[in-house]
């Protein structure tokens, strides 16, 4: 699995080609922000409800009732429409070996057909379910070329494609953990599940500040975010993931607006580059894990005098808690920081 979802066909820039980071340019990311604002026109009340409009990756899209056949595009969209109360409405859900679902509505996922197990659906498996809201981490889950339903395929078959706040081509790069609310509330305002909308954004602030709170006016430690493929090695320095360690209270090592994050969030690095920087933690995501052993082992062995391995402070997180659209952001906001900051939680 690669460090966040982002199948974007750009090569990532680095100091030197390499499979892990040209691999991540391939796994399923979270690409930019799709934002937008939603409006209601009053004066268009309907017998199925008010009128809704969507700014979504600069594309406007209009419900004139709540959409009754939706599809998750990966589990931390279908966790996200279980969670708003609209369980009874997926008719598909989709890449679902690339995380579990969590245990406590895992259950509600059960009769819900899989479309998809860990690449997004063929064009015909997801017409074929004849959804009219589709709910993706990012736009990579739309592209023709790969033999997905485009957009406009959607479109001409009656269906809405929803791309995540951090999952747009434009926002990769400056993507933050609190987007994840934003989706919140705008598929709240599209499912006509606004109380719950509202219920589930609040408790995601509610943890947030939790953690500002408990880490606030603490000396700040300093943070690598790596991803550790073979012997190759990659630094991530810019999009949610530096928002993540933002949050949790670290001091990242590498600056977001360094030319090497200019195009792209992550790049191949030289180890040298973690020795010379000297971080206090390490943080990576991992899929499995025999993948968090290797990884660990290869930090421990590269990296012996840093000290983040002198002190064990190397921080595993599930690459699942950095997708696009997921409540696993503020996850991985509570795993990093319990750890950076123990005697404070």
């Amino acid at each position: 699995m690669m460090p966040t979802q982002d199948r974007s066909t750009r090569r990532p820039r680095g100091r030197r080609g390499g499979t892990a980071l040209a691999a991540l340019a391939f796994a399923p990311v979270a690409l930019s922000a799709c934002g937008g604002g939603v409006t209601s026109d009053a004066a268009d009340e309907t017998a199925t409800g008010r009128t809704v409009t969507v700014t979504n990756c600069g594309r406007e899209l209009r419900f004139d009732s709540a959409p009754e056949s939706v599809v998750g595009m990966m589990p931390s969209q279908t966790e996200l429409l279980i969670r708003l109360g609209v369980a009874d409405s997926l008719v598909g859900q989709a890449q679902t070996d690339t995380s579990a679902l969590p245990e406590d509505i895992a259950d509600q996922a059960e009769g819900v057909p899989v479309l998809s197990t860990d690449t997004p659906p063929a064009r015909e498996d997801l017409l074929a379910a004849e959804p009219d809201l589709v709910v993706s981490p990012t736009e990579y889950e739309f592209t023709a070329e790969q033999g997905f339903a485009s957009i406009e395929q959607l479109d001409a078959n009656g269906a809405r494609a929803y791309v995540a706040t951090g999952g747009c081509a434009d926002r990769r790069n400056t993507a933050e953990v609190t987007d994840v609310l934003t989706d919140i509330a705008n598929l709240g305002e599209i499912l006509r599940v606004p109380g719950a909308a509202d219920d589930l954004a609040q408790a995601g602030r509610d943890r947030l500040a939790a953690v500002q709170a408990a880490v606030r006016d603490r000396p700040r430690p300093s943070v690598a975010q790596v991803y550790v493929e073979g012997n190759s090695l990659g630094a991530i320095g810019a999009g949610v993931e530096a928002d993540i360690i933002e949050q949790a209270g670290g001091e990242n090592v590498f600056d977001p607006d360094a030319p090497e994050f200019a195009d792209f969030f992550a790049a191949e690095i030289n180890p040298e580059e973690i020795v010379s920087r000297n971080p206090d933690a390490i943080v990576f995501g991992v899929a499995s894990p025999g993948q968090q052993e290797r990884t660990r082992a290869y930090l421990r062995e590269t990296f012996p005098d840093v000290p983040a391995v002198q002190d064990d402070l190397l921080i595993a997180v599930p690459q699942s808690d950095l997708y696009p659209g997921t409540l696993g952001n503020i996850d991985a906001v509570e795993t990093i920081a319990g750890r950076l900051y123990p005697e404070a939680f």
